[in-house]
């Protein structure tokens, strides 16, 4: 049996549920009242997550930036070329060519899974260091344009451990773009 009760709290969550559907809302509606289900409140959200936003220019068509990215044998080489080379230079890179395959990199200590490959365009990675804590995994997208005869590849990483930004950033720089710049001008 439904209830057909109807208070003032329920009028007021209801007319914020609509009006936050609207985009509407702001804190004027906001009741002290717990919130549940479909009618939790923004709270529930953090604003405060880092991400890192790269853009590197490479002097390589997409497809050879796609591939030397996607490809065992070619990342291996641009491992070698890393900073983080000499300790793991000589282990197994392991990359799926799969959506769904997983990769292994700097001997296992970055790995993760393949979301989403659209060959020449887009990678994006379920991506995690074996530092953090088990079962957590962020999101590493790299988009790739053309930029004359360059390709313009774009990173954008969210989803890790707070404090993790800097660290991760200088990582970019150090074990993907400098050697894979490297590597591609072979």
């Amino acid at each position: 049996m439904i209830s057909t009760t109807f208070n003032r709290r329920d009028f007021s969550l209801g007319l914020a549920a609509f009006f936050s559907g609207l985009g509407l809302v702001g804190t004027a509606f906001a009741s002290s009242a717990p919130r549940r289900g479909p009618l939790a409140g923004p709270d529930e959200v953090s604003h405060a997550g880092e991400a890192i936003h790269q853009e590197v220019i490479f002097q390589a068509s997409r497809k050879r930036v796609y591939e030397a990215l996607t490809d065992a044998k070619q990342f291996s080489q641009v491992v070698q070329l890393s900073a983080a080379g000499m300790s793991y230079g000589n282990a197994p890179v392991e990359v799926s060519r799969e959506v769904g395959g997983a990769f292994s990199l700097f001997g296992g200590y970055i790995s993760g899974r393949h979301i989403e490959l659209v060959p020449s365009e887009r990678i994006v990675e379920a991506w995690r260091t074996g530092s953090w804590p088990a079962g957590v995994f962020s999101i590493a997208k790299f988009a790739l344009t053309d930029q004359g005869p360059s390709t313009k590849l774009i990173l954008d990483h969210t989803g890790f451990p707070a404090g993790a930004g800097k660290s991760l950033a200088e990582g970019w720089h150090a074990n993907y773009w400098e050697p894979l710049a490297k590597f591609l001008a072979k």
